[in-house]
């Protein structure tokens, strides 16, 4: 499905506006909850944030591959492998969303210069199948919303188990 010139805006609008969302969402997490994880095999904060960092600098080099190459292969990756790999957790977790930022206004650029032509253009993904400018560009418009609501939703897990530190000894 094609994007009209204002749904395309909106989606680049949303895109643009991924990072605030992220760091608003992270602002509200205390240092003790970085690291907590709602439950086995699920991601703290931090894990969330350094994914974020991986997957908007995997994502701004599929954007240009999609654009700029003839039959691009789009290459997938385990991202669960990656933050146990990378162990996430030894990583700082400021240039992680220093690097989400950077990236996000550095691609919005070019997204905004794209021709027509280009937002049509297709690769092919190794998991997915077919991948189009357009279809990316919806993907990645949400990616960081739905990871600012999973550290809203992180935080209110972590607020309501009665196990961490900070809330030995609290009486309700």
């Amino acid at each position: 499905m094609s994007h009209s010139p204002r749904e395309r805006e909106e989606l680049i609008r949303r895109y643009e506006e991924g990072p605030g969302k992220l760091a608003d969402a992270l602002a509200k997490v205390p240092k003790e909850a970085l690291q907590w994880r709602p439950g086995p095999d699920r991601w703290s904060v931090h894990e969330v944030i350094c994914h974020c960092a991986d997957s908007e600098t995997n994502g701004a080099m599929r954007i240009r591959y999609l654009v700029c190459e003839e039959s691009p292969l789009i290459v997938g990756y385990d991202q669960e492998r990656w933050a146990k790999v990378i162990d996430y957790h030894s990583l700082p977790l400021e240039p992680a969303l220093a690097l989400v930022v950077a990236v996000r206004q550095h691609t919005a650029g070019l997204l905004r210069r794209l021709s027509s032509d280009a937002w049509g253009r297709t690769g092919k993904h190794t998991e997915s199948g077919g991948l189009s400018a357009e279809r990316w560009l919806e993907i990645y418009a949400e990616h960081l919303e739905k990871h600012s609501r999973q550290i809203e939703r992180n935080l209110e897990a972590w607020h309501a188990e009665d196990t961490h530190p900070s809330k030995k000894g609290v009486v309700a």
